[in-house]
């Protein structure tokens, strides 16, 4: 099933009040360029440096909200979700060992095992508590099952993609503490893929992620939020449109800095 009207409409405002708002409220970085102006022209160098700094909200103000929309169909949806702030003791031992392991490339990385593993000491041992980031999106379905999301919109460093994985982990541990009988699944979602039309392979080499269960990408991402439903392209157009209703202003914008 595709977007409905109601659910463009609602995406489409989303897109568009964001980037009304950048534009209204954008002030380019300082620093002179002297170089690339001359090689590329300052209109250029400036739509650059919107576009870096638009990425930024993409995350939350977007991709996220964008998400809402179409998720909440299905699901209960919060964004910017605290898992809570303790988990067992033997939990925590429990995700250092199994980090261990990743990184040591002792096992393979396995969602349905070390979410077992977590569950099995999910209440033994003092409570702890660890601060861990909140989840971008939370979804709860039926039966106990929920899903705690965590958006990447640029390609992570390969020194960083331990600690996202160490996230992962810890959304479960407490998840369970709080109520064993969850079913949680803590992934990552990138909302397209940088390496596209090539399959998405940055993280396979070191096999940290699960990437049947831990990693989703582009419209993968999106039809799971729709239950399956093919709305990917929808989506895309849904840009499209908000991009040509702006393209008049957002020429304007960046024509003026030619002139500098």
């Amino acid at each position: 099933m595709p977007l409905s009207t109601d659910q463009k409409y609602a995406i489409e405002k989303i897109i568009g009040k964001t980037i009304n708002n950048k534009l209204d409220n954008y002030s380019p970085e300082t620093g002179a360029m002297p170089f690339h102006y001359r090689l590329i022209g300052k209109d250029k160098i400036y739509l650059y440096r919107f576009i870096h700094s638009l990425n930024t909200s993409f995350g939350i103000s977007i991709f996220a909200s964008v998400a809402k929309v179409i998720a909440q169909s299905n699901f209960d949806v919060s964004l910017e979700k605290s898992l809570g702030s303790e988990l067992s003791e033997e939990a925590d031992n429990a995700i250092n060992k199994i980090m261990n392991n990743l990184t040591l490339g002792e096992v393979a990385a396995n969602y349905n095992s070390e979410f077992q593993i977590i569950k099995n000491v999910c209440r033994m041992g003092k409570p702890v508590k660890i601060k861990s980031r909140k989840a971008d999106i939370y979804l709860q379905g039926g039966n106990r099952n929920c899903f705690a999301i965590d958006i990447k919109t640029v390609k992570p460093n390969i020194s960083n993609f331990e600690d996202h994985k160490r996230t992962l982990l810890k959304w479960m541990a407490y998840a369970l503490y709080n109520d064993p009988d969850t079913i949680i699944c803590s992934f990552i979602a990138m909302p397209y893929n940088p390496y596209h039309p090539k399959p998405y392979k940055r993280w396979t080499l070191r096999g940290m992620l699960d990437m049947d269960n831990q990693l989703k990408i582009d419209a993968d991402f999106w039809n799971f939020l729709a239950v399956g439903d093919d709305i990917y392209s929808d989506l895309l157009d849904c840009f499209e449109r908000v991009g040509q209703e702006l393209r008049v202003k957002l020429d304007e914008y960046f024509s003026r800095f030619s002139k500098i």
